[in-house]
């Protein structure tokens, strides 16, 4: 059996000769394995030993393990025997990669070449002998597509003889419906399995990436996705379109029938899950490096767009960047939608359906089609389907706010709704109303898709955990895009808006780090673009603004000098919570829901590396009249010339600095985040005092705080529908300082960002990936993996 084998191997430092096929064989003649059988009978500790002591026997497993696997590529597999060879070297090879990888010495193992494994596949000259990877990489494509084995075969009568492996077009063996694909194939048990196993090797393979230490180097291209990715592999298109439709078509409800999942066995879940792992992996690509994959031209007949530029290498890139046909991003965008929004559905309908866990593969997947394609990016903001993407992440935001093993999932949702509010849409379809009642641990409100938004980043700033600091600079910069076309923000999220200006206005706060007074920056943008451009149905604003009038009279009067900065800073140590939670009136949360859990104690995290500051993350656009955007050239970190807007001031500082140094480093962390030699001086507040963008406001108090009192007085009002009323039909035509233009800051592509995706993909593959654990216990460097 295998684990004789194995140990024979350990044992004998001598080599075994590759001929001596009694002994390889044994390795995958059993019949009845499974991938967790292999696991168990190899254990980690005899590989390690074969590789020290027997080099020479472990690269002749790995080689004939490849050569089974080609050899039934060649054949097309027609018996149960071949099959069952086949599918064991897959598993061995599974499990013996990670080791392979984990030796600097053996990773370019797999990238030399074999004697007499010519291209040709005869004995000719070593010249064009194929890299051991490369004759991999191919067999499993050509196993990927093979009739009776892992496609169904379309031959109907048995007497023929076996359809050549080398003459079928993969194209008609797609195995989904869906995007450049009509058919929907027969739903086949054991082709999803055999699948899903060739794609665990796959996935093994493109894992080389996690044990490299990160690096910004985006030329760093992972040598296996490369290969598998380019025109070499001649099932490319057809693996590209099987793996996205297998994905967005899966429906876990069971054929729409609530509680179906109990009575039938899912055996597509599996498969989909390692569908969605190996189609990130494959997309993992810096964007920001080339000119931007995506394409704009006319629409021809096929699935992809055939204009020039032909777009990157990376064919799997380069087929996403061209899908342009409407059906398809229709297809795609329910699929996603569907799968994002199975997990909310428990929490009304306990148990109805089977709950998905690959949300966070699905969010990346999202990332990378509204990255790589902007016409899909249009699209999804075309209509309000795209609130059927932004209701889950919220969901996903605030249920995760309070868990450090989540802090990834947090940024992936906040950098896509980045990336939705840099465009004018998304703002516009934030005013749909919301009366899907998901159990939110959040106020309950009445209002729209807006309102939720806001009431959800305020539970977020207020009652996070410490981590999620950084991120506070993206949460208000996705508030300000979308502020110019919010038409009627509910009184809720009006004072929560006001509570965040309240608690990031207190002087320690703003003495206490030399980036913080941006966030009161981004806030009174938020206020200006409201009462500038919709005025008129923010009546709960401008109320809530006149109530809490103080603010902004404090923030206009901040001391500026030495004694009184000591002083703000004093009142710091009194009061340790980084955010006030008190006068946040936070009335009863939804029926229904759970509130936010930490992790449980013990639950493994993987490490990721720092994110680019705002100003990195993002780039200024001002939108003109008639809508259109143009780019602002980044200024110098100078002070900005008089006339500019005020927020556009960036001390060459940003968030980030402080909590985002590797996680890893404890050390290093306490001595940035207690701000090295920084202390704040007189000097330094005027310079970003002066620049408060208080005119208007200060202008519409001075118009209506007057006009108010007046009613009370008169009318002896307590009330505060009256008041309302009377701010409902007020103007302030020609009473405001000329409306300023509209700034937004777009997200663009950076070689910073590229990496924490990479980072944060594969600590999700990681973790994900349990049964078997395939990385488990391996010396990785991408990330370092912590417990809570």
């Amino acid at each position: 059996n295998g684990s004789s084998a194995s140990v024979t191997m350990s044992v004998s430092p001598q080599p075994v000769e590759a001929t001596d096929d009694a002994f390889w064989d044994q390795f995958w003649a059993d019949t009845a394995t499974s991938v967790q059988d292999v696991f168990a009978l190899v254990p980690a500790a005899e590989i390690r030993a074969v590789r020290e002591e027997s080099p020479s026997n472990l690269a002749t497993l790995c080689y004939k393990a490849v050569e089974k696997l080609v050899q039934g590529a060649e054949s097309g597999c027609h018996t149960e025997k071949e099959r069952q060879i086949v599918l064991n070297c897959c598993r061995l090879l599974t499990r013996i990669l990670p080791y392979i990888f984990e030796d600097p010495d053996w990773r370019g193992f797999f990238w030399s070449t074999v004697p007499g494994a010519g291209r040709g596949g005869g004995d000719e000259d070593d010249e064009n002998a194929r890299p051991l990877a490369e004759s991999l990489l191919l067999a499993v494509a050509d196993l990927l597509f093979c009739p009776d084995f892992t496609v169904q075969s379309h031959r109907r009568s048995t007497v023929d003889t076996a359809e050549d492996i080398h003459s079928i077009d993969s194209c008609e063996y797609i195995w989904e419906a869906g995007v450049g694909f009509a058919h929907s194939p027969q739903p086949n048990y054991i082709h999803d399995l055999n699948r899903t196993e060739l794609l665990k090797l796959l996935l093994t393979c493109f894992s080389e990436a996690m044990y490299l230490p990160p690096s910004s180097d985006s030329s760093n291209t992972n040598p296996w996705v490369q290969f598998f990715c380019s025109t070499e592999n001649r099932h490319a298109l057809p693996l590209f379109t099987s793996l996205l439709n297998v994905v967005c078509a899966y429906d876990p409800v069971g054929y729409g029938i609530p509680y179906n999942h109990l009575l039938f066995s899912d055996y597509r879940e599996p498969l989909v899950e390692e569908a969605a792992q190996v189609l990130i992996v494959t997309l993992d690509y810096d964007s920001s490096t080339s000119s931007s994959p995506t394409v704009d031209g006319t629409t021809t007949g096929t699935a992809m767009d055939d204009v020039d530029p032909p777009g990157p290498d990376n064919l799997f890139v380069n087929y996403l960047s061209r899908i342009h046909r409407e059906e398809d991003f229709q297809f795609i965008l329910k699929g996603v939608a569907r799968l994002l929004s199975n997990p909310l559905v428990q929490t009304y309908l306990p148990n109805s359906a089977k709950k998905i866990q690959f949300h966070q593969e699905l969010l990346v997947l999202f990332w990378k089609l509204c990255d790589f394609n902007k016409k899909f990016l249009f699209f999804v903001l075309k209509s309000s389907d795209v609130l059927d993407i932004l209701v889950p992440i919220l969901y996903f935001l605030n249920d995760a706010r309070a868990d450090q093993s989540r802090v990834g999932l947090m940024h992936i949702g906040v950098f896509i709704l980045l990336l939705l509010s840099g465009e004018r849409n998304f703002g516009v379809r934030l005013n749909k109303p919301y009366s899907v009642r998901v159990p939110m641990d959040i106020p309950v409100f009445t209002g729209t898709h807006a309102d939720l938004l806001i009431i959800v980043f305020h539970k977020i700033i207020t009652s996070g955990h410490q981590r999620l600091q950084p991120l506070f600079d993206c949460l208000l910069t996705i508030i300000v895009n979308v502020s110019p076309y919010l038409k009627s923000l509910s009184m809720v999220a009006a004072n929560k808006l006001l509570h965040l200006l309240e608690a990031f206005s207190t002087t320690w706060f703003l003495f206490s780090a030399v980036q913080n007074h941006h966030l009161v920056f981004f806030l009174l943008e938020v206020f200006n673009n409201i009462i500038q451009y919709q005025f008129d149905g923010n009546s709960n604003l401008v109320y809530a603004v006149i109530r809490k009038r103080n603010v902004f009279h404090q923030l206009a009067n901040l001391p500026t000098d030495s004694q009184s900065i000591q002083k703000g800073l004093q009142r710091k140590k009194k009061t340790p919570e980084p955010i006030s939670r008190t006068n946040s009136q936070d009335g009863a949360s939804m029926e229904g829901s759970r509130p936010a859990a930490p992790a449980e104690p013990g639950t493994l995290k993987t490490s990721l590396v720092a994110t680019p500051g705002i100003d990195k993350l993002t780039e200024k656009s001002q939108v003109s009249e008639d809508g259109t955007m143009r780019s602002l050239e980044p200024e110098s970190s100078q002070t900005p010339p008089e006339g500019n807007p005020p927020s556009a001031v960036s001390d060459g500082e940003h968030w980030s600095g402080e909590v985002s140094h590797p996680r890893r480093d404890r050390r290093r962390l306490s001595s940035a985040s207690s701000t090295g030699q920084w202390t704040p001086t007189p000097d330094w507040v005027m310079s970003w005092k002066s620049k408060l963008p208080l005119q208007t406001i200060m202008r519409l108090l001075q118009v209506l705080v007057p006009q108010v009192e007046k009613i009370c007085i008169d009318k002896g009002l307590t009330d505060e529908s009256e008041i309302l009323k009377f701010l409902q039909h007020g103007t302030l035509v020609g009473l405001l300082p000329v409306p300023h233009p509209i700034l937004i800051r777009k997200y663009q592509a950076n070689s910073g960002t590229a990496m924490w995706f990479r980072t944060y993909m594969w600590g999700v593959i990681y973790l994900r990936n349990v049964d078997p654990p395939i990385w488990y216990d391996t010396d990785v460097k991408l990330f370092e993996i912590q417990r809570v």
